[in-house]
């Protein structure tokens, strides 16, 4: 039996949760949830996939995001929650050795964005959130790292964890690159109406930091939108919309609108991937919809002929 997760803070804590009341015979089978929809993923019987969009080998499957509310029977849970791991937790209630309380809950504040400016602009006062940032889903490389973080988290408190020598490494680096992360999103990014836009298509990679400050940098802003390449492949638009956790004005639906975009996600924050050639028509109709700041309409103003399979944010 093998755990089938996304790397982040969320599916970190759905490992945790599920090594200890499953008998997991394999390593955790680390994926992105757009090649989970586009069918890239060798999904086995018995596998057990938290955080990520169904499939239908799967032996039981746990979700919360708006896009991949579930068409078929399945076997797990599914509901729109503040994360993953409060699903799996309250369908395992009453099975765990180990209180788990304060690290779902932490996993409901991050991945729901529930922050103050404080921990935005401050992370480091919030060892989970800090913790969280070192996760970067874009290097396969730090694999170990996150099979480390799923052992932590299992066996000892967040103090101890933040105490782990390459944690406390990692956790430096974060809050350098936080710095010059702000600085570029300062550089990259443009106001249209209400619509912060950064475009990271020029920069090779594309940086990486606190994915909350944009809404601390652009107050005035109620929705961003990132858009860079694919880290692997410059073929590949890859384009974030995250409603601001400040100004709370956006009515769009993010995810709703990314389905529609080879993509999808939470109503407040979604992602969806694309080969280059479609941009010029893909992101001016993007943002155009966020400009709007309306329900979504059936039509959406040249809905794509074919808006493919949605990832996730």
């Amino acid at each position: 039996m093998r755990i089938v997760t996304r790397p982040d803070f969320d599916g970190v804590v759905c490992a945790v949760l599920l090594r200890e009341v499953e008998p997991i015979t394999e390593p955790i089978h680390w994926v992105q949830p757009g090649d989970m929809q586009k069918g890239r993923v060798d999904i086995r019987p018995g596998d057990i996939i938290a955080n990520l969009p169904y499939q239908e080998n799967c032996a039981l499957w746990f979700d919360h995001h708006f896009s991949n509310q579930p068409q078929t029977h399945f076997k797990g849970a599914f509901r729109i929650a503040p994360s993953a791991a409060r699903v799996v937790f309250e369908f395992y209630d009453g099975r765990f050795a180990k209180d788990h309380t304060a690290l779902v809950a932490m996993a409901d504040k991050i991945d729901a964005a529930d922050l103050t400016r404080d921990e935005v602009n401050f992370p480091e006062k919030n060892p989970c959130l800090l913790l969280s940032m070192t996760i970067s889903s874009r290097d396969r490389a730090d694999v170990p790292y996150w099979n480390r973080l799923v052992d932590r988290l299992g066996t000892v408190d967040i103090k101890a964890v933040m105490a782990d020598a390459e944690v406390r490494r990692r956790c430096r680096q974060v809050l350098s690159d936080n710095q010059t992360y702000a600085r570029r999103l300062k550089e990259y990014t443009h106001l249209e109406q209400q619509v912060a836009i950064t475009d990271f298509r020029p920069l090779s990679p594309a940086p990486e930091g606190n994915r909350f400050l944009p809404y601390a940098l652009f107050p005035e802003a109620v929705v961003s939108v990132k858009i860079r390449y694919d880290d692997h492949d410059k073929d590949t638009v890859i384009a974030s919309v995250g409603h601001s956790i400040f100004n709370r004005k956006c009515r769009v639906n993010a995810g709703e609108l990314l389905s529609r975009f080879e993509g999808g996600g939470h109503a407040g924050a979604a992602s969806c991937s694309f080969h280059v050639s479609k941009a010029e028509t893909y992101l001016p109709r993007i943002i155009a919809a966020l400009v709007r700041n309306e329900p979504l309409a059936d039509d959406l103003d040249g809905r794509p002929d074919a808006a493919g399979d949605p990832v996730d944010s």
